[in-house]
């Protein structure tokens, strides 16, 4: 009986940056429910200040109160846009109306 030879096992590939981020990601950033979205930017450090104050005076997480500021700002925009035209709110929803920034200064 002839003696088979043990084949070396191959090396595995190296993988890229890229590769070990979309694999991190994969792992242990689930999103159970398929509604979260990632997002990557910068702000400027008096936004990003302000956002780690609100968050802790009101006792909730940054990603919380980021949710909510912008809930509100939707629900203004489209309450804006309702008084702008009759077609407001589904422009709002198409991307097609551009209003004015309200003063909140006052």
């Amino acid at each position: 009986m002839a003696q088979l030879k043990a084949q070396p096992k191959a090396k595995p590939q190296r993988r890229s940056n890229a590769q070990r981020q979309a694999d991190y990601r994969r792992r242990h950033l689930k999103d159970m429910n398929g509604q979260l979205e990632r997002l990557s930017l910068l702000v400027d450090l008096h936004a990003k200040r302000a956002l780690e104050r609100l968050a802790c005076c009101y006792g909730v997480t940054q990603k919380v109160m980021l949710e909510r500021l912008l809930m509100q700002a939707s629900r203004a925009a489209q309450q804006q846009a309702a008084e702008h035209s009759p077609n407001g709110p589904d422009d709002f929803f198409d991307k097609r109306l551009h209003l004015q920034w309200p003063d909140v200064t006052q």
